[in-house]
């Protein structure tokens, strides 16, 4: 008979007998020692530690999930979610975009009649950037002239809130968001919109993100009840906006805690009929990250999209907005916008990511890492109700100041590459042809985002003339694995090198100096310990004026001016090299 694990025991199962967590751990410890991530002198049971990572929030995910009293609100979604593009304004784009996949339409423009000609406003949702009284009232009349009803999925998107923070003037006022929340529900449709990808933009953690989803959400609750609307007009009115980016796992545990943690809010305010928690269960729209689309090798957004509106579906959105590979680069073209449609058809139609409410329920990595967030989640909201609740964090800056430290976190884990970047930190293609757009105004692709890799899109932007001489010591064999490593490192920061090739000593190697002002040596650490202080000399002798070394950082290279090792600061080093270039 199969062995029952206890509660936080871990069972795993084998050919004959099950294997205990024990088992495990002696199997690990014995990759990782051969990696070298663990000594001999290291207990098994280190493979925790050695293989847990943690958020910017100080949540750590292991390796493996372990059983546990977790649990989780699941997603109300049933069946696949709405497809929502977004449009400036472009009605020619909207039609396209509903005849081709999308199912709504995410519209910042204020000629409102331009814009939805055609479009079947009882089919098609329509949800509003930055939306007002007089938008809601447009809505309503056009839809009356058409003598249609507008889809009740439809959303004016007023949210006051994400605007202060963004700078913008003509902030919707209290009396207004009133207005709007009325119409609306006299309407059947939405009214309100939180907006927490506004601090995904700036830099926050998801921890952060969430916890200013509900402080926002519960200001929006108070604001109306206190002006005589009913606690169930209030929550039915509302929709959450998420971003979620290709760290899969975490953006659908974030949207499973961001769920838990609003119906518990709910259930505070007590609600007196039973049906209350249905009304007011979370409505949420996901949104793929633009912090981590990058604008240089942009055809790998695509992927990172993808990945990203997985984990959107699989963390149950309501609907999903894939922003298009292209968007860093300006307005997104036809094939970026068609690209960005077909990612949830693909999910939804081809891989059948939305036939099951729920698919990562039941999962101890999962459930675990949505317990562990909604904690860290409604810690935040704590934060931010101790000090005065969002409009104080907000207006007095110390919101954007904690947001601020994870930014400085996630930047040097970036300059580090421990946080690698495809295509630009890593594996950059110099030269490359990147594709142009057309500038965009518009305030949904214009707002102010942080892009995680911005500090090498700058450097990439502004490449310098001038090439590093690369230094190969030695044979091919014996140097390739330093010299690809040095040439990925130095396009990263928009620097191209002339590479000696296989050389036998240090006349061989000035032989194939061109007169560069910098020389960069790559080769094995024997190669560095045989003749490297003689290479450095030559090549200074022959014109050279800055000798730099890419190493390991185990020998300490007294014959070079600058070094570099995996784990440095590779934005600070880059810069160091460019200067002397120029």
């Amino acid at each position: 008979m199969t062995h029952q694990p206890a509660p936080g025991e871990l069972r795993l199962a084998g050919p004959e007998d099950d294997a205990s967590r024990a088992d495990w751990e002696e199997a690990a410890a014995a990759v990782l020692r051969k990696a070298g991530r663990l000594s001999g002198d290291d207990p098994d049971d280190g493979v925790w530690a050695a293989l847990t990572c943690t958020t910017y929030d100080g949540v750590e995910i292991p390796p493996l999930g372990v059983p546990g009293p977790h649990g989780a609100v699941r997603p109300g979604r049933n069946g696949p979610w709405d497809v929502r593009t977004q449009n400036t304004g472009d009605n020619a784009a909207a039609l396209h975009d509903l005849e081709n996949g999308a199912t709504s339409l995410w519209i910042d423009t204020d000629d409102l009649a331009a814009a939805l000609e055609g479009v079947l406003l009882d089919l098609a949702p329509v949800v509003l950037e930055s939306g007002t009284a007089a938008h809601a009232r447009t809505l309503l009349a056009l839809a009356a002239d058409r003598g249609t009803t507008l889809h009740p999925a439809t959303n004016v998107g007023v949210d006051p809130l994400a605007a202060r923070l963004r700078g913008d003037t003509g902030i919707v006022g209290d009396e207004e968001v009133v207005e709007v929340a009325r119409l609306a529900r006299a309407n059947g449709i939405r009214g309100l919109v939180v907006d927490a990808t506004v601090v995904h933009d700036l830099g926050a953690s998801e921890a952060q993100e969430v916890g200013y989803s509900l402080a926002a959400g519960a200001a929006y609750l108070r604001l109306l009840t206190g002006a005589g609307v009913e606690l169930d007009d209030a929550l039915a009115v509302l929709e959450f906006r998420y971003a979620a980016t290709d760290e899969q796992l975490v953006t659908l545990a974030k949207l499973r805690a961001a769920r838990g943690c609003w119906a518990r809010i709910v259930a505070l305010c007590e609600p007196a009929s039973p049906d209350l928690a249905q009304v007011g269960a979370q409505r949420q729209h996901v949104v793929t990250s633009r912090p981590m689309l990058s604008a240089y090798d942009p055809w790998v957004n695509m992927l990172r999209g993808t990945v990203a509106a997985f984990a959107a579906g699989v963390g149950g959105a309501d609907a999903v907005t894939v922003v298009p590979f292209d968007s860093p680069l300006g307005e997104p073209d036809d094939f970026g916008r068609r690209i960005a449609r077909n990612v949830s058809s693909l999910l939804i139609a081809e891989s059948h990511v939305a036939a099951v409410a729920d698919p990562a329920g039941g999962s101890y990595a999962v459930e675990q890492l949505t317990d562990d967030l909604a904690e860290a989640a409604w810690a935040e909201l704590q934060r931010i109700e101790a000090a005065g609740g969002i409009l104080a964090v907000v207006d007095d800056g110390s919101l954007r100041t904690r947001i601020d430290e994870v930014v400085a976190r996630r930047e040097r884990d970036v300059a580090t590459r421990a946080r690698p970047i495809t295509g630009l930190s890593e594996y950059p293609v110099l030269g490359e042809a990147v594709p142009t757009r057309a500038s965009t105004g518009s305030t949904a692709d214009g707002r102010d985002v942080r892009r995680w890799g911005s500090a090498f899109e700058a450097l990439r932007a502004d490449p310098p003339e001038a090439h590093v001489f690369l230094a190969t010591l030695g044979p091919v064999a014996r140097h390739t694995a330093r010299a690809g490593f040095a040439i990925n490192l130095l396009a990263a920061g928009g620097i191209a090198v002339d590479v000696a090739g296989a050389t036998d000593g240090v006349e061989a190697l000035v032989a194939a100096y061109d007169g560069q002002s910098v020389v960069c040596v790559a080769g094995a650490d024997a190669a560095y310990a045989a003749w490297g202080s003689e290479a450095a000399a030559g090549l200074r002798t022959a014109g050279a004026g800055r000798v730099i070394v890419v190493s390991n950082g185990a020998i300490e290279h007294s014959w070079a001016d600058d070094d570099f090792s995996p784990g440095d600061d590779a934005v600070q080093f880059l810069t160091r090299v460019r200067e002397v270039l120029r």
